[in-house]
Formats: structure tokens, C-alpha cells, sequence
């Protein structure tokens, strides 16, 4: 079976997509893709994370169909998509935000594939214990598990932990809840 979770914003968005037929569920048996507007970014990583740029878009509702689109190829075959659920304490461009989203989920209700929203607060402590964790503790819970010192290898030059990095961790997370849910119906 195949399983995705997808962190999905207008910046920065990033799917993990998990196939069991790989193993059980690790880093390593997910594959991990991202836009970014960095062309240093546009690149594969340790094999299993690529990232890719940005489409030109004219418009707002341009850029949610070129962002859906990509994340759409991805995301055929997928048993069960996962997305992380609205922030209830979000700021900024929140109606932005609520309609990119809701295109990729008409979109994936097009394919036949099913959508299950997870709160932030499950995913955070999912990965960290603590359902208010910051980027920091995520990605620290992350390099705990899987050994991987994503920040390192990819944004080696940032002080703190940002995107793409937050958004690969958080996708990851987003995944592991939504097969951790579905494995513990079976």
C-alpha cells in the first residue's frame, strides 16, 4: 500500500509518500519531494528527497493549480493522503492558504483518493511527545530516529531549522501519523 503526507503551503510544500511493498515504515522507505524557488534546492538529496522549482504562475489561482498539479503527479496510487489541518491560532494569509488547499483536496476527490486531515497538535506529538513542539523540537525528534542531519545536508548554511527542512520533517511526521492510525484499524 502506498500512503502520503503532505505538508502543503504556498512556499514550500513537501509530500512523503511511504510504499510498505518497500519495507516497514522508515525514512528510508519513503520518498520525498518539495517545491522551492531556491535553485540550489532543485536537487535530489540522500537519494530519497528531491527537490524540485517552482512552475511561473500569473495569478493566485494560477499558482494553487500549478502547486496542486505537481503535488497531484505524486500523489496517484495513494491508498490514503494525509494533510496537516489547519492551524486554529494561524496568522497571515489564511484564506490563501485555505484555498490552495481546498484545490489540491478537490483534486484528490477527483482521483478517487481519499483525505484525512490530522490537527498539527496530534502530528507534533506524534514526533515529539509534546503536541506544542516547535520546528526545532521536530527536527531534533527527527535526527533522534532516523540518524539523518537533514539541515546539514541540505541548508548547511542556516543557523536555524526553516524550509525546506521543517517542511520535509513535518510531511514525514504527517505521514508516519496517518499509517500509524490506519495500521493500528487493521
Amino acid at each position: 500500500m502506498i500512503y502520503a503526507g503532505i505538508d502543503y503551503s504556498l512556499t514550500s510544500p513537501s509530500i512523503c509518500i511511504y510504499n510498505s511493498a518497500l519495507g516497514g515504515f522508515s525514512f528510508n522507505t519513503c520518498m520525498v519531494y518539495f517545491l522551492s524557488d531556491v535553485k540550489k534546492l532543485q536537487t535530489t538529496f540522500i537519494g530519497n528527497v528531491r527537490g524540485e522549482s517552482f512552475e511561473d504562475y500569473n495569478s493566485e489561482c494560477q499558482r494553487y493549480d500549478t502547486i496542486s498539479e505537481w503535488a497531484i503527479q505524486y500523489l496517484i496510487g495513494c491508498k490514503m493522503v494525509g494533510i496537516e489541518d489547519y492551524a486554529y491560532a494561524a496568522k497571515g494569509r489564511v484564506f490563501h492558504i485555505a484555498e490552495n488547499t481546498g484545490i489540491l483536496k478537490y483534486k484528490l476527490f477527483q482521483q478517487g483518493i481519499p483525505v484525512d486531515t490530522i490537527p498539527p497538535t496530534v502530528v507534533k506529538k506524534n514526533a515529539t511527545g509534546k503536541g506544542n513542539a516547535d520546528k526545532e523540537s521536530m527536527y531534533n525528534a527527527f535526527v533522534s530516529e532516523t540518524g539523518l542531519m537533514l539541515k546539514d545536508i541540505i541548508t548547511p548554511n542556516k543557523k536555524d531549522v526553516g524550509n525546506p527542512v521543517s517542511d520535509i520533517v513535518d510531511s514525514y511526521y504527517i505521514c508516519k501519523s496517518l499509517w500509524q492510525t490506519i495500521s493500528a484499524k487493521e
